[in-house]
């Protein structure tokens, strides 16, 4: 009786703990509750499930498995040695990929849009000429980001689909005389190359800085910031590196960082001064300072990308977009399209544009490539919404057998699809 008594006496000990935390546990919910006005969202209670989609469309493109890896690390402190290590070979990644010496050369925390941004803010000041080449969106944002700076802005304009001529470009630079020309090396809206031999001597002669926009171009045309004298050149990750978006390669050369030292006002924004990140990516030979914590595995994943484009080597990337872009414009051709850039060598090779076809609504086309086929293409954007579809090849997804899968899934929508009443 006694060693029952005491028995019992040690599982009530035992388990007085886990009651007295179920008690409290119920308290507190029945508090929560009474206090709660805002009940638990039920989406976030089920698991998170994507679907598997090809990514053919202007962007982002597929993640290959390799940088997907890289990107799921664990996570690391934003000034631990690893960290700062990883960065330095980012850094020496963006060299390589632009093919420059600068020493300003590093990722932006943002899309290929903050570097846009990055780079108008700590080049320009309120007063401050700018000539901005339009032939697609990209200029049309980088005209609106510079005028909310303050800067006097002047446009030089082209039809979406067609390239700026040296000489177009000349009488803009001797008629409004620009400290910064803004142009689009591969306009993803419209699906165009600028040529840019000779560019950067032009901009020079006329005491302006040449900043050039390679977010869809960067790694799928060629591009030499040094020898093509660029002062800034920016990009983004989610193209033909291949990774997420949410870093952006960035390079300002000794011309364009002069002038930033020579700044009679801050630049508007912390976040992007150039000062501080130069700082923080180890670019002014002073000990790294705390500026915003990074996005570490962004950065990661950044780094594979960068690595597997360095694996490749820069020349093997240019010719197999090229050869592919050749490859799925000859079947677009076939299957009876007009493609929207007339000019071969004016083709960007990582997104190509093709004229809807006349009588077929561009979203039902999209629409029955993504539901019927798991392919994403997509419309127009800017100046080309609703006269074209633009289909991308960008870094991983660039291969002939992805040309073969969408130039189906095209003749089938274009059999299937209802003709639009309009």
């Amino acid at each position: 009786m006694h060693c029952a008594a005491a028995l019992g006496a040690a599982q009530a000990a035992s388990t007085a703990p886990l009651l007295r935390a179920r008690l409290l546990g119920m308290a507190r919910r029945t508090m929560a509750t009474s206090l709660l006005r805002v009940p638990p969202p039920q989406g976030l209670l089920r698991p998170l499930a994507m679907p598997e989609r090809l990514l053919l469309g202007p962007g982002p493109s597929n993640v290959p498995p390799r940088i997907l890896a890289a990107g799921s690390q664990q996570l690391l402190g934003h000034m631990h040695p690893e960290v700062l290590q990883v960065m330095d070979e980012i850094k020496a990644g963006i060299q390589y990929a632009f093919q420059t010496q600068n020493w300003l050369t590093l990722a932006i925390s943002g899309t290929g849009h903050c570097a846009m941004e990055a780079a108008l803010l700590n080049l320009l000041e309120h007063g401050d000429t700018a000539l901005v080449a339009i032939n697609g969106i990209w200029g049309q944002r980088a005209a609106d980001i510079a005028r909310r700076l303050g800067a006097n802005v002047h446009e030089l304009l082209k039809p979406p689909g067609e390239y700026f001529a040296l000489w177009d470009i000349e009488e803009g630079l001797a008629q409004h005389k620009p400290s910064v020309f803004f142009i689009t090396h591969g306009e993803s809206s419209t699906g165009v190359l600028q040529p840019l031999e000779g560019l950067g001597k032009l901009c020079h002669r006329h005491g302006c800085l040449l900043l050039v926009d390679a977010v869809a171009s960067l790694g799928g045309a060629p591009i030499f910031m040094d020898q093509q004298e660029i002062d800034v050149l920016y990009s983004g990750s989610q193209k033909v590196l291949n990774a997420p978006p949410g870093s952006a390669p960035i390079s300002f050369s000794e011309q364009a960082r002069e002038k930033m030292l020579r700044r009679k006002t801050k630049p508007q924004s912390f976040y992007l001064d150039m000062g501080w990140l130069a700082n923080y990516w180890g670019c002014d030979g002073e000990p790294r300072r705390y500026h915003h914590t990074a996005p570490i595995n962004s950065f990661f994943s950044l780094r594979e990308g960068l690595a597997m484009l360095v694996e490749l080597g820069l020349e093997s990337s240019w010719e197999r977009h090229q050869a592919n872009c050749a490859q799925l414009c000859q079947g677009l051709r076939d299957l009876g399209l007009e493609l929207f850039v007339k000019e071969e060598k004016a083709r960007l090779p990582t997104i190509t544009t093709v004229k809807v076809p006349e009588g077929y609504d561009w979203k039902e086309i999209t629409a029955f490539l993504m539901d019927n086929h798991a392919i994403e293409i997509a419309g127009g954007l800017g100046p080309s919404v609703g006269k074209v579809l633009r289909i991308g090849l960008m870094g991983c997804n660039s291969t002939s057998g992805n040309v073969d899968r969408v130039l189906h899934a095209l003749r089938d929508a274009l059999a299937c699809c209802r003709r639009s009443r309009l």
